[in-house]
């Protein structure tokens, strides 16, 4: 069985922060995931429900949601309301230690019950809301001991959800409650194995690293909302009636808790200057015992403005059960009031709310809302462009009451901003977003013995698909298949019109021993797949049962073919090595190009050549074949996406596969070359782009770096005649293929470490004059041109280039005794250099290599590859 256990900080029954785990426990159900919650009454002080039994709480929340908490609490010596009081007083707010040592030894005895219930429960899943709001440390702490002890003693993997609403900038911020920045006496984030956090968006991620800068598994999981209409119907007809609410009066829903920050007084008042004109209703859907102060303070405000009629405290309405489930104890949800409400109203404090729910909710039911400008209105809605009246003054003023009139009276305004906000809200918050994400961090399970994800991005792909997953079932390991507990595939579907995806579930319910999972990718561009399909790898693997064995993300390729030990050669290889990437050996099959001599003679030195650079340096990796160690990938930031423009639009650049090679090389890691590990090219890259391969534009121009699609067509015929080589064009080709290869693949690496240069192999090669002069160069052009790194795209392009320039005559020399001496010499230089003085030769070489605006370096230099 596996157990879902949560705990709220809130200390209430119901609110934003409860509904919110209800949203996303549900996933879990929906999987076969018992549920557990902790109400959180014995954590904050403030609520008035310490040690408070649980009466009638269940009936607002769905029936698989068990309500549990922590046991025994009324039984650690000196725990109570007071002492958590005091300590958020003196030691958070204030930073004194007199209570330091009770801290720790009510902390231990709070961990001791954690861990007795999530054993009595076989807790194998924890989801904390809101717990890094220090309102009580010695709950924080106790939960931070119990991930870590009841994780490493069931060797589990990350499998603690840490999600908080509010945090000390967004809560009652100034007001010193917790401190000042940076909050020195708050409990800090714990960086563990075993914990994933969750921002609600962008700005709390940022700012909660900034904050927390050891921590780097912070993902945003933003509040989900169904959306789907909310009607009226036979369920909800008299929801009206039964609060004594006209049929044709205007009603405004506030959905709120009852306390001065969310500021209902505001709602008062608008409906006071909105009833001179129409007949309008408010109801306020909360608990009207929280802060019994405050409601009085209310109805006393109503009955000032005579409006005690219009408003309508209508009590708890349970969650909406499109979202969490229909609640047990049934009567109406926050979904029938919307279903009969004109408007939505979210005028809360400034800095109050971290989020605004209700506006989310109105935008999914297709209800047009109105807001105050509270801080992170621009954060959530307001920037994505979502269409709504603001107050931006302390009460209603008659301009913002006649633009709330026009939008109750206008029915054209009306639709058309439901409308808009309902399309936009579905692909900002839509419930499928956060499905994703809980998909690829938790809820898609991985083998315990799995070893290796194989990432394979796909685009109309049918033709190729099904031979290409048949050779990846087909992995061997000595005289029999490798075991198929060690690897799964990860299709990523980025955008396919065909059988693509039909293809790959066929084979999937085909092969249900080998593991494999289809996930979406909208961005175009094989980059964003990969980086998708290695990122949904990547933080899957990170759940497994903590242990020593490494695992490894394997970039493939749909169009290539895999030789039968690819796998296991690359797996013993990473494993022997303790390498961070391993670079697989790429071929073309010599009978393709049986008929076309001068072709395959261009091809056959460029693998030649290719060979001996992968041997010396460790190459870098392609993405037809290679293999990263998973903290290696999650060091680098995985895959990164750089754009270019391209016709007016902005499309990938595509390497980026050699350039996370870079970011992994830079941040000290280790590269092995497995030439047993073979990958053979699809000759279709060169079949049907021949012409582009000869003027050294098979991968764009102008230093745009993209593939144009060499697939043939529909209808299966070839898009270009394949033929041989004449002379003149195979020199070409060649011409533009080494050049392409020598400064990636014998610059770039001493480029990256020049302490290369003093190792006896690369010395070899090199020979030591030529060595020592790179040496020098490097130094001298680093300085030059104030670079730290080579790391970021082009940064390394511009200084490999010079070098390839200014040492040519050399390299090709060292090529030629190590490859052959059909190597030849280095190609003519470009026009422009020829007839330079060869005193201002580095100078006017600089000129061309920095040149941004034609792409003329890149061009010369066949501008990302050939063969």
């Amino acid at each position: 069985m596996t157990v879902l256990w949560g705990v709220s900080f809130d200390a209430t029954p119901l609110s934003g922060v409860v509904v919110e785990f209800a949203k996303t426990a549900r996933h879990f159900h929906d999987r076969g995931y018992e549920v557990h919650l902790d109400l959180g009454y014995d954590i904050k002080a403030d609520k008035g429900r310490f040690f408070v039994p649980y009466r009638d709480e269940a009936r607002l929340l769905p029936p698989w949601i068990r309500l549990s908490r922590l046991p025994g609490l009324d039984t650690v010596a000196g725990y109570d309301a007071a002492l958590v009081t005091e300590v958020l007083q003196e030691v958070v707010e204030k930073g004194e230690s007199r209570l330091l040592p009770r801290v720790a030894r009510v902390a231990d005895a709070l961990c001791e019950r954690v861990l007795s219930l999530w054993e009595s429960l076989g807790v194998t899943r924890v989801l904390v809301e809101n717990g890094t709001l220090p309102e009580n440390i010695m709950v924080t702490r106790a939960l931070q001991q119990a991930i870590v002890a009841y994780g490493a003693r069931h060797r589990l993997g990350r499998y603690v959800l840490w999600r908080d609403h509010d945090l000390m900038w967004q809560s009652e911020p100034g007001s010193g409650k917790y401190g000042s920045p940076p909050y020195p006496h708050v409990p800090p984030l714990l960086d563990s194995v075993h914990v994933r956090y969750l921002a609600l968006h962008e700005r709390a991620r940022a700012l909660t690293r900034a904050w927390a800068p050891h921590v780097r598994d912070i993902d945003v999981l933003p509040n989900a909302f169904p959306h789907r209409a909310a009607t009226a119907g036979p369920h909800n007809a008299t929801f009206r009636a039964d609060h004594a609410i006209p049929d044709d009066a205007r009603l405004i829903a506030r959905t709120t808790r009852i306390i001065p920050q969310k500021r209902i007084d505001r709602d008062i008042h608008l409906v006071a200057r909105l009833a001179r004109t129409m007949d309008v209703r408010l109801f306020v859907a909360g608990d009207t015992e929280e802060d019994p102060r405050e409601y009085r303070r209310l109805t006393a405000l109503a009955a000032a403005l005579g409006v005690t009629d219009r408003i309508v405290f209508g009590g708890w309405l349970a969650p909406d059960p499109d979202a969490a489930g229909t609640p047990a104890g049934g009567g109406p949800s926050v979904r029938d009031l919307l279903a009969h409400a004109d408007l939505v109203s979210f005028l809360t404090s400034y800095d109050y709310d971290s989020y605004g729910n209700p506006i989310g909710e109105a935008i999914a039911a297709k209800v047009p809302y109105i807001t105050s400008a509270y801080e992170l209105y621009p954060t959530v809605y307001g920037d994505k462009g979502f269409r709504a009246p603001v107050l931006h003054d302390d009460l209603p003023t008659p301009a913002f009451a006649n633009e709330v009139a026009q939008l109750l009276n206008d029915d054209d305004l009306r639709s058309a901003t439901v409308e808009h906000n309902h399309r936009l809200g579905a692909r900002s918050f839509g419930r499928s977003t956060a499905a994703g994400l809980l998909d690829r961090l938790v809820l898609t399970p991985m083998g315990t013995r799995t070893r290796m994800s194989v990432v394979l991005p796909v685009y109309n792909e049918a033709a190729q698909l099904t031979a290409v997953l048949e050779s990846l079932y087909d992995q061997r390991d000595g005289d029999g298949r490798l075991d198929p507990e060690l690897y799964e595939i990860v299709v990523v579907d980025n955008n396919s019109t065909d059988d693509t995806v039909a293809l790959a579930e066929r084979f999937a319910a085909g092969h249900p021993d080998l593991p494999l999972h289809i996930v979406r990718e909208p961005e175009q561009g094989v980059s964003c797949a990969r980086r998708t399909g290695m990122r949904f790898a990547a933080d899957r693997s990170a759940g497994r049962p903590a242990g020593n064995e490494r695992f490894y993300l394997v970039s493939a390729d749909a169009d290539c073919r895999v030789d039968p030990r690819w796998l296991a050669t690359l797996l013993k290889a990473m494993d022997d090595s303790g390498a961070d990437i391993g670079v697989c050996d790429y071929f073309y099959r010599a009978e393709h190009f049986a008929d076309r001599p001068r072709l395959w003679d261009a091809i056959s030195r460029t693998l030649r050549c290719r060979q001996v650079a992968f041997s010396l340096f460790g190459g870098f990796p392609d993405g037809k074949g290679f293999a990263v160690e998973r903290r290696a990938h999650d060091r680098a930031g995985g895959i990164e996406i750089f754009y270019q423009v391209e016709n007016g639009r902005f499309v990938n650049h595509l390497s980026d596969d050699w350039d996370f090679g870079i970011k992994v090389s830079a941040l000290g890691g280790s590269r092995v070359y497995v030439p047993a590990s073979r990958v053979e090219i699809n000759p279709r890259r060169v079949d049907h782009a021949l012409e582009e391969v000869i003027e050294g534009k098979a991968y764009g121009s102008h230093g745009t770096i993209v593939m144009r699609d060499i697939r043939p067509a529909a209808d299966g015929r070839r898009t270009a005649r394949v033929r041989d080589l004449t002379e003149d064009e195979a020199r070409r080709a060649w011409e533009f293929s080494i050049k392409d290869f020598t400064p990636k693949n014998l610059l770039l690496p001493v480029l990256l470490d020049p302490d290369l240069l003093s190792t006896a192999p690369v010395r070899d090669f090199f020979g030591a004059p030529l060595a020592d002069a790179l040496r020098r160069r490097v130094e001298e052009i680093v300085h030059e041109m104030r670079i730290l790194d080579f790391t970021p795209i082009h940064r390394y392009k511009t200084p490999s280039f010079r070098l390839y320039f200014e040492f040519a005559d050399q390299l090709f020399e060292r090529l030629r005794t190590a490859v052959g001496d059909d190597i030849g010499g280095p190609p003519p230089l470009p026009p422009c250099l020829a007839d330079v003085p060869r005193e201002r030769f580095r100078e006017f070489v600089a000129y061309y290599c920095e040149d941004r605006e034609s792409g003329e370096a890149h061009d010369y230099f066949g501008n990302g590859g050939v063969f």
